[in-house]
């Protein structure tokens, strides 16, 4: 090879190798999610794009089909006339549930965010157990406590179901369990053996509706 086709060769290999590295470039660029609000998702401008959208979750709005998991999102300040459907491939995180702020990740497709991924915020909540029954004495009164406002306390026993369970989690004091029933999101510390103090009411199937974000007990020390 003379000298004249080996700089033909070495030049032609260099425009290739620039043409190709534009081309990643570009596609990288374009495979960044922009930050939007609901409004600007629910405007029909962004179909088929990659977004990332925070919201409140809506409540009654979750539900499950097989892996996936449904729900729609508000603005924070609670406008519920922008409310963006999400369907969401993927575990669902303790902190996860009705009221909680979602910030989600994916493909806009026919007005429903497609999200790969999602983080969620959700404030601790410490409370003391004091006043508050154990399960096997709102068990005990349950002929006059059933339906009415009451706080029971107790250890959690097992794993957290999703917000899309039938149950989210079980309690146990004084050797009785119960069946915890609670849509909203979780302190991320919950887990097996957490000492709880949770307001709501007994139903006549004995499992217990939580009103508001289950507490940890600051009387007891991990």
């Amino acid at each position: 090879m003379n000298k004249k086709a080996k700089r033909r060769l070495i030049v032609v290999g260099g425009i290739i190798v620039i043409a190709m590295l534009v081309i990643v470039a570009v596609a990288g660029s374009g495979g960044a999610a922009s930050s939007l609000s609901i409004s600007d998702v629910l405007s029909g401008d962004y179909e088929g794009k990659k977004v990332q959208v925070t919201g409140s979750v809506v409540a009654d709005s979750v539900s499950a089909k097989g892996s996936t998991a449904e729900f729609k999102i508000q603005p924070e300040d609670g406008d519920a006339s922008q409310q963006l459907a999400v369907s969401y491939s993927g575990a669902l995180p303790a902190t996860f549930g009705a009221g909680v702020v979602a910030i989600c990740t994916g493909t806009v497709t026919n007005g429903t965010l497609d999200a790969s991924e999602m983080v969620t915020k959700c404030p601790s909540k410490y409370e003391s157990a004091e006043g508050s029954l154990t399960v096997k004495g709102l068990k005990d009164q349950a002929s006059t406590l059933t339906g009415a406002d009451v706080k029971v306390c107790g250890y959690v026993r097992g794993q957290i179901n999703g917000a899309d369970a039938d149950y989210r989690f079980t309690i146990e004091s004084q050797g009785e369990k119960m069946n915890v029933v609670y849509d909203g999101g979780l302190d991320d510390n919950i887990k097996d053996g957490t000492a709880l103090v949770i307001a709501g009411q007994l139903d006549s199937d004995g499992n217990f509706h939580a009103s508001e974000q289950p507490s940890i007990d600051s009387s007891v020390k991990e």
